[in-house]
């Protein structure tokens, strides 16, 4: 039989845990580090852009009414992970819970010129390295400096923020634009899927990893999140999703908590796609 009393007693509390999001300062980052605070844990929210940060921070605060701790971090530096994770626990800080959200998103824009350097005949090396650097290997750095930390302590969760497009190809028809020559066609550049998909592989091979210490790992994959972008490009990805809209910014904070809690406790290795069943189709 099920034991109700123990079912109703599942939570999404956080409390005594401490939580690390790179990228904090991004539309997403920020709201994944609001859930956390919300469900008690203590945040420690990091970007390389210093000034956003500590704005990003101040809205936290603004609305959870509780002090987040904000470091500049650089995760495509490995010096600097190792600084962060040597700052932390001279704070006395042990982190059990780490959000890799950071990531150089490339957005489509309507300039031509920066249009076309995203197309695959016009490929970039460089700044796919870059963009790999910090959403793939950014998070290769943070599991392998707080990992073993999770592991030491038996406690510990991995949180890859992926993206619908790490399961389903990108339709560029989305982004077409009338009267634009073939090459200078607007496109999502080939670096987003393969991190995306890059980041699902990534938290599969560390859901094995730490498994024997209590150590699990699982990815979110959400979909697109409306910003105020160009209605005609709104209206197609509306008419590609079952429900028939992009979701909100803070539509993710609970599946953000669920996920870094015990409610979920026997989710490992899994990607969770959360796009409002434009993948299903």
């Amino acid at each position: 039989m099920i034991d109700l009393k123990s079912f109703q007693n599942t939570s999404f509390d956080l409390s005594g845990k401490n939580s690390l999001v790179t990228g904090a300062a991004g539309l997403l980052g920020l709201q994944h580090s609001i859930a956390l605070a919300h469900a008690g844990s203590k945040v420690v929210m990091t970007d390389v852009d210093g000034s956003r940060l500590e704005e990003a921070a101040e809205i936290v605060y603004k609305e959870v009414g509780v002090e987040v701790i904000a470091l500049e971090l650089d995760v495509s530096n490995p010096i600097s992970v190792s600084r962060l994770r040597n700052t932390l626990e001279g704070m006395g800080i042990v982190i059990t819970r780490l959000i890799n959200n950071a990531a150089i998103d490339p957005k489509v824009k309507s300039d031509s010129t920066v249009q076309s350097s995203a197309r695959l005949e016009l490929f970039d090396p460089e700044q796919f390295d870059l963009e790999v650097k910090v959403g793939l290997t950014g998070a290769i750095l943070c599991a392998s400096e707080f990992g073993p930390i999770m592991a030491d302590a038996g406690d510990g969760i991995i949180l890859n923020i992926a993206s619908d497009l790490s399961v389903i190809s990108p339709d560029q028809r989305l982004y077409k634009k009338d009267g634009i020559d073939e090459l200078e066609q607007p496109v999502k550049p080939v670096s987003y899927s393969v991190i995306k998909s890059g980041l699902v592989g990534l938290t599969r091979y560390l859901s094995t990893y730490w498994a024997d210490q209590n150590v699990r790992s699982n990815a979110l994959s959400p979909g697109g999140v409306y910003t105020s972008q160009d209605d005609e490009f709104v209206t197609r990805l509306n008419n590609l999703i079952p429900l028939g809209r992009m979701a909100k910014c803070d539509e993710y904070r609970g599946i953000i908590q669920f996920m870094c809690s015990d409610a979920a406790m026997y989710l490992n290795g899994q990607n969770i796609v959360m796009d409002g069943g434009r993948s299903v189709l």
